[in-house]
């Protein structure tokens, strides 16, 4: 990094793109990261999704319909 631009600097040049030039900018510094905490963060991810499929699957929640956590947010309530 050019040690003349601070990251605030940098944000501010990079909201001057376009969406999508931001969302590509933001995919390679995401890309740039450690891989190895990543790594930690898939994993993480899998285990989470894997619980709660077996909840799913035993019965143990029930499933609400996209429609129906996006009213009650919009309406101000927790999902």
């Amino acid at each position: 990094m050019d040690p003349s631009h601070s990251p605030a600097e940098l944000y501010q040049q990079a909201l001057k793109l376009s969406a999508g030039d931001r969302a590509v900018l933001a995919g390679l510094l995401l890309d740039s990261l450690d891989a190895s905490a990543e790594d930690h963060v898939d994993e993480a991810w899998r285990a989470e999704v894997e619980r709660r499929m077996h909840e799913l699957d035993t019965g143990a929640v029930t499933p609400v319909a996209w429609e129906q956590v996006r009213a009650r947010l919009l309406q101000g309530g927790t999902a």
